[in-house]
């Protein structure tokens, strides 16, 4: 079996709720999904889905959306045909498209780009003034291994520089991101994985204070979530679904977008080939 379908079929059983059981034929309900932005599902349920109700309206379906609890599984989602669309993190879509053709639809912009950071966050009292090297030796806490920013790209950066993470470090993995900064801001852990849009959400909701924690390193950018439909959708549904989603200018996007999130771009077909070079250097998907 494949590191990518082992990966896939370890969330299956977080994804048998009512509503993903559900079909999504023609008529029915439009079936979203939206990966663990937030600190709870609630939270995140809450930021998201205006969006979701935007484009349920502009195809004239009813809604249907589920928040998934780790970021491999709303890949498994999409890939089983559980869900029809889904804003998910690059490295979900990759998986997703390796293993079922999932397309990308659009790309989100955050404060007018479609581009992030991964970074890693460090305890504001440990002397790390050289990293990875003043490093070796402490605790780490990365993200669940659907992640793009908390797993699969600092993990290729490790690999780049010949370091295995599992043995440079104290190391563990499975966390959500907030759960992370939360950690390394309570002193629970000594580093962590986490996004720039991440932290600064954080910070803006009053979760943690800026002299908590300390960017230790950065990523070169990312693009940023895709929106994302399963192989098999109607053309026309994702057509219009992807009319919808571009079609969000700044005004709008403040009405039916999460804080800071300004609209979509169209995706192109080498939107996400950093995310796919680095998950075939890690062995993750085919081509490898």
């Amino acid at each position: 079996m494949t590191p990518t379908r082992r990966l896939l079929l370890a969330s299956a059983p977080l994804l048998a709720t009512p509503a993903l059981a559900q079909g999504g034929g023609q008529g029915g309900p439009l079936r979203c999904a939206v990966g663990p932005f937030q600190p709870t599902a609630g939270d995140t349920r809450r930021a998201y889905e205006p969006f979701f109700t935007h484009l349920a309206r502009a195809v004239g379906r009813p809604l249907d959306l589920t928040v998934t609890t780790d970021w491999a599984g709303i890949a498994v989602a999409l890939s089983n045909e559980q869900v029809d669309v889904a804003w998910m993190g690059p490295w979900g879509y990759v998986l997703a498209k390796d293993r079922a053709k999932a397309e990308a639809l659009a790309v989100v912009q955050y404060q007018g780009k479609p581009t992030y950071q991964a970074i890693i966050i460090a305890r504001p009292d440990l002397a790390i003034a050289r990293f990875p090297e003043d490093a070796k030796g402490m605790s780490i806490s990365f993200a669940d291994a659907g992640s793009t920013s908390g797993w699969l790209i600092p993990h290729h950066w490790f690999r780049t520089q010949g370091i295995d993470p599992r043995s440079y470090f104290r190391y563990r993995d499975g966390a959500s991101h907030a759960a992370n900064a939360i950690a390394v801001a309570t002193g629970q852990v000594d580093l962590a994985t986490d996004y720039d849009r991440n932290l600064a959400a954080m910070i803006a909701a009053g979760r943690l204070r800026e002299d908590q924690v300390r960017i230790v390193w950065r990523s070169d950018p990312l693009p940023n979530d895709a929106l994302a439909a399963r192989d098999r959708l109607d053309p026309g549904l994702k057509s219009a679904l992807r009319d919808a989603a571009l079609g969000i200018d700044a005004a709008s996007a403040a009405r039916v977008m999460p804080a800071n999130y300004t609209g979509w771009v169209p995706a192109r077909p080498d939107s996400y080939a950093m995310i796919e070079a680095a998950g075939r250097a890690l062995g993750r998907i085919g081509g490898g």
